[in-house]
C-alpha cells in the first residue's frame, strides 16, 4: 500500500488474514468476533491507522452513527456531569456525540440544530421543553428523533428527567417547617429556562400550601456564578424585615449567598439558612456544608442515550422516564432564629 494511500477494509482485511465481513463485524458488533481474532484485527487497525469510511457508511445504512447534543451552557456541572455519563452510553455501542452550546438563546439552538442535522446526526438530546414552535416543527420535517432532558413536560414528547417544581415545593416545605416566615429566593434566569422557572413556581406553590402569599416571595433572578449569587444575597440582606432563609435556584447561587453572608458577618445558618438545589460537589465541602436537592445527573444521562438510541433504532421507546429527587440536608440549614 502506498504510504499516501488512505488504508481501506480490504488492507485491514489482508494485514489480519481475514475476510472484510470478520472486519466489519469487529468494528460494528465486536462481541460477535472470538476474541484471538478480534485482537488480530484490531493489531492491523492500529498499525494501518485505518478509520472507517462514515460518508460511505451513512450512504449505505441511511445513519452516521452520530447525535447531537445542545445544551444551555458548558460552565454548569450539571450538565457536565450528565453529558459525561451520555456520551459514555452511546460511546459504549459505537456512537459519536456532537455537542454544541447555546447560551439560552433560542435563535442560537435553533441554528446549532440545523446545523447538527445537517452533519447527519441521527437524534438530538436537548435540555427542557422552553423553545419555539418553530424548532419543534423543524425537528418533526426532517424527521430527527430528539429526547428533551432535565425536565418533564405535558406534551408528546419524549423526557428524561424530574419534577423541578415538585422538587423546589419540597424543599422549601422543609424550610418553612423549620419556622422560617420571612424566606426570599435567589433564582436561576427564568427567560428561556423553564427548569429555572419551575423551581420558583414550587416555591411559590409550598407558601401557598402553608397559607401564605406567593406574591410576596422576594426573588431575585441571577445568572450562573458564584459573584451572581454573592451580589444577590447582599441585596436580599437589605430588606426590613431581613430574611431568615435565603432558597437558591442551584448551588453556585447558593455557594455565593454563603461566601457573602461571612463577608457581611452573618453566621450561617444561626443568623440566616441558605440552600441550593443540584446536589454538585461543592455542596458537600463549603463550610457550612449546603443543603440541596440530590438530582440523579448521571442516571438522566444514561436513560437518555440508551431512549434516543431505541427511536433511532426504531424501537418502542418509554415517552417519560421520571426519576425522583431526594433533599440532602447539611449545616447550612436550622431552624428560625428566635
Amino acid at each position: 500500500m502506498n504510504q499516501h494511500t488512505r488504508p481501506t477494509l480490504d488492507d485491514v482485511a489482508r494485514a489480519a488474514g481475514v475476510s472484510t465481513a470478520t472486519v466489519s463485524r469487529c468494528l460494528n458488533a465486536p462481541d460477535r468476533v472470538i476474541a484471538p481474532t478480534r485482537e488480530r484485527v484490531m493489531q492491523a487497525v492500529n498499525a494501518l491507522g485505518y478509520t472507517p469510511d462514515f460518508g460511505g457508511r451513512a450512504l449505505a445504512s441511511g445513519r452516521t452513527n452520530t447525535i447531537g447534543a445542545v445544551i444551555p451552557t458548558m460552565d454548569n456541572a450539571i450538565f457536565a456531569r450528565g453529558m459525561q455519563a451520555f456520551q459514555e452510553t452511546l460511546s459504549s455501542v459505537g456512537v459519536t456525540l456532537l455537542v454544541a452550546s447555546s447560551g439560552y438563546d433560542f435563535d442560537r439552538e435553533a441554528e446549532q440544530i440545523r446545523a447538527l442535522a445537517g452533519r447527519g446526526a441521527d437524534g438530538l438530546l436537548l435540555i427542557g421543553s422552553a423553545r419555539p414552535a418553530t424548532t419543534y416543527d423543524f425537528l418533526r420535517r426532517r424527521g430527527i428523533p430528539y429526547v428533551l432532558a432535565w425536565s418533564l413536560g405535558d406534551s408528546a414528547d419524549h423526557f428524561v428527567g424530574f419534577d423541578n417544581r415538585r422538587a423546589a415545593e419540597a424543599l422549601a416545605t422543609r424550610v418553612i417547617a423549620l419556622g422560617h416566615r420571612d424566606i426570599a429566593m435567589i433564582a436561576g434566569v427564568t427567560a428561556m429556562n423553564d427548569r429555572a422557572a419551575d423551581r420558583v413556581e414550587g416555591v411559590r406553590a409550598a407558601l401557598r400550601q402553608a397559607g401564605r402569599d406567593p406574591a410576596s416571595l422576594p426573588i431575585i433572578e441571577a445568572p450562573y456564578s458564584f459573584e451572581d449569587g454573592s451580589n444577590a444575597f447582599a441585596a436580599l440582606m437589605q430588606r426590613v424585615p431581613r430574611p431568615t432563609a435565603v432558597i437558591c435556584g442551584n448551588d453556585i447561587l447558593a455557594v455565593g449567598a454563603i461566601g457573602r453572608a461571612k463577608a457581611l458577618g452573618l453566621r450561617v445558618p444561626d443568623d440566616v439558612s441558605v440552600t441550593g438545589f443540584d446536589n454538585i460537589d461543592i455542596a458537600a465541602f463549603v463550610e457550612p456544608a449546603l443543603t440541596t436537592v440530590h438530582v440523579p445527573h448521571r442516571r438522566m444521562g444514561v436513560a437518555a442515550a440508551q431512549q434516543l438510541l431505541q427511536m433511532i433504532a426504531g424501537d418502542t421507546a418509554d415517552a417519560r422516564v421520571e426519576f425522583g429527587t431526594e433533599i440532602v440536608e447539611r449545616g447550612s440549614l436550622a431552624a428560625a432564629p428566635v
